[in-house]
């Protein structure tokens, strides 16, 4: 246990995680509209530092907009926009790199004040904000989660910089990812930081249950980042069939890359996994209900399965609305909300005392 901690807590630590998890939720939901903007290639360098300052002068804007008009997107998709229509789409990807590095310093400065606290005089106050010991190690991982972060949007972006007129489905899903594992262990790091590292032994299978729904949940937020990156959303708009059929012709000439890029494919996968997850959801809070599970368990999981349910809801009229910015954005917002409840949830069940399950499920 840290000395200067209060027991194995430290709220100050939590409510900096949390504030950070709010920060990272709202780049999901930005990141989403500059994807849906088509914004996301206006600027065609990566400059991490030099890069936060946009266009100062009139010279600054010819300059970046004859960048842009070199690459394919603006040759084939875009050609004739106006500088103004130019600066729209550039001002959102800036606000995007930008609030990305502005987390960075909201992660990077905090977590330097709590370490440098942990040798302060044991009596002096401010120590009582220190950071435990064993959550240190934890922040480190986050913190250099949120550096290759960068590098893989860089990755994403200059996929979309030669041969293509947007950037790869896969390195959108891997960029999208990411971020979603980076909010998932924001959440579960702040609750640890809150609470303490006090860990119980629920019966093995509650604690396989959650993690096979949390997994679950995941698989299906990056199934949905093909689909945005394929944007299948936009062909296939009818429900529940595609275009009449159950699954709408696949180019299997595609070999492998078929469950990447296919437009079909894609969208199919998401409406299955979809479908399984909310059977399985539903199961899993039907048992929670059965078995009793006090303390806040069972209501958790008919939260979750709440939540997946009016996702999916989510999901169908966003489809057959052909994906509208502002339905976009909601859906990806929505996504990010099942996933920080399923990762609550699964921390719940873990914490849980064993005595909880012992009750038999009701008859």
């Amino acid at each position: 246990m840290n000395r200067f901690s209060s027991g194995d807590q430290s709220r100050p630590v939590a409510i900096w995680l949390f504030f950070t998890a709010a920060m990272v939720f709202a780049m999901v939901v930005i990141g989403g509209i500059t994807r849906l903007t088509g914004s996301g290639l206006s600027i065609t360098e990566w400059k991490p530092i030099m890069g936060a300052l946009p266009p100062l002068n009139a010279a600054d804007w010819t300059e970046a907009f004859e960048k842009y008009r070199a690459i394919p997107q603006y040759q084939l998709v875009n050609a004739g926009m106006s500088m103004a229509e130019f600066q729209t789409i550039f001002w959102w990807e800036w606000a995007h790199r930008l609030f990305g590095r502005l987390i960075g310093v909201v992660f990077a400065i905090p977590f330097m004040i709590f370490l440098i606290l942990r040798f302060l005089p044991e009596r002096s106050m401010l120590g009582r904000q220190a950071m435990p010991t064993r959550l240190i190690w934890r922040c480190a991982l986050l913190l250099g989660l949120g550096g290759l972060q960068g590098l893989i949007g860089w990755w994403m972006v200059s996929s979309g910089l030669s041969e293509r007129v947007d950037v790869a489905p896969e390195r959108l899903t891997t960029h999208l990812g990411l971020a979603f594992i980076i909010f998932a262990g924001l959440i579960w790091t702040g609750l640890e930081a809150w609470s303490g590292s006090e860990l119980n032994r629920p019966p093995a299978g509650w604690s396989r249950g959650a993690t096979v729904l949390l997994a679950a949940v995941f698989i299906q937020c990056l199934l949905g980042g093909l689909v945005a990156g394929a944007k299948a959303g936009f062909i296939y708009t009818d429900w529940p069939l595609m275009n009449g059929q159950v699954l709408a012709p696949v180019d299997w000439g595609l070999g492998g890359l078929a469950f990447l890029h296919d437009h079909a494919l894609v969208q199919f996968n998401h409406r299955i996994w979809g479908y399984g997850l909310l059977i399985g959801a539903t199961v899993y809070a039907v048992q929670a209900w059965r078995w009793r599970l006090a303390e806040g368990l069972g209501l958790a999981a008919f939260v979750v399965v709440g939540s997946i349910w009016l996702q999916a809801a989510l999901g169908v009229v966003t489809l057959i609305h052909v994906v509208p910015i502002w339905l976009g954005g909601l859906h990806q917002a929505g996504a990010a909300i099942v996933l920080a409840l399923a990762t609550a949830n699964l921390w719940l069940v873990r914490r849980s005392q064993p005595r909880l399950f012992m009750s038999g499920p009701r008859l």
